[in-house]
């Protein structure tokens, strides 16, 4: 495997994310350039680039409206026009069971591969969304600073990819049902008796985990369900991803610090396109 053992990539590199990633851009290493590819939001045929609504005025634009809020991932031609000729270039996007981002920054790739330069764009499906997405971020600069070549690293961050998980504790179904990202079925289970169902994310889609009556019993569920699953969680990150619940994250967080030793955990807040999926009060934890 080859690495060096610089504090920073010998290399210059570019990671391209799509809009469900909340990770900052900002990179504290001058070799490691960041840019995000955003997702278009639909409301009453208004179209909303992802990230440039408050997000409060979108989940009251999301509510109001009688119609279905729809969303277009990005087009291949707008990654391609992220990608650096000049650098190692790495795309991270949300899972492809979930969305076609993934698809659009596989023909990017192609496009490069036709410019010349495709051998040095790495696409990776993160089989996650929202937080989950984040992690693979973040465990991408890691590795890069660490000074990993590209090669030895696409596969480091697809294993990576592969032993994460993701579980979401959502207060609203109603556009995951809308958009065919869950079944109906399951949608259901959340407006019986009150009950809060833990989502899991299985091979990229979205699966029924746990069923639990109100908000708190779910909470400490899910912490059970982590710290039953984690190994290793000294040697782990975990993230947060709240839709305007800081205090419910904030909870979430002090209870998986009480119960599980992970390296870190970090809490992000949602933009547009997730907020539209996990809607008010939406929590998504991945580690």
């Amino acid at each position: 495997m080859s690495v060096t053992h610089n504090a920073f990539p010998s290399y210059r590199s570019k990671i391209i994310v799509d809009g469900c990633s909340e990770v900052s851009l900002q990179s504290d290493c001058e070799n490691i350039q960041m840019a995000r590819v955003p997702f278009k939001i639909y409301i009453d045929d208004e179209e909303i680039d992802s990230h440039s609504m408050n997000r409060s005025e979108l989940i009251d634009r999301m509510h109001l409206t009688k119609n279905k809020v729809q969303t277009a991932c990005p087009a291949p031609q707008t990654f391609f026009n992220e990608l650096d000729p000049e650098a190692t270039n790495f795309i991270v996007t949300i899972s492809s069971k979930l969305s076609s981002s993934y698809n659009s920054a596989c023909l990017a790739k192609k496009m490069a591969e036709e410019k010349g330069f495709g051998q040095n764009v790495y696409v990776f499906d993160s089989l996650s969304a929202v937080s989950g997405e984040d992690l693979t971020v973040l465990y991408i600069i890691e590795m890069l600073k660490r000074g990993f070549m590209p090669n030895d690293l696409f596969h480091m961050v697809r294993d990576y990819i592969t032993h994460m998980s993701t579980y979401f504790i959502l207060n609203s179904f109603e556009n995951l049902v809308k958009n065919g990202r869950i079944k109906h079925s399951v949608a259901l289970v959340g407006k019986l008796l009150k009950i809060n169902p833990i989502m899991e994310g299985v091979n990229g889609e979205i699966e029924l985990k746990e069923k639990c009556r109100g908000h708190k019993k779910a909470l400490c569920s899910l912490v059970e369900i982590i710290a039953q699953n984690v190994k290793e969680a000294e040697l782990k990150n975990i993230a947060i991803t709240h839709v305007n619940a800081p205090e419910k994250a904030i909870k979430l967080k002090d209870m998986i610090k009480k119960r599980i030793p992970f390296k870190k955990i970090m809490i992000f807040e949602s933009d547009g396109i997730s907020t539209v999926y996990a809607d008010q009060g939406g929590l998504v934890i991945s580690f």
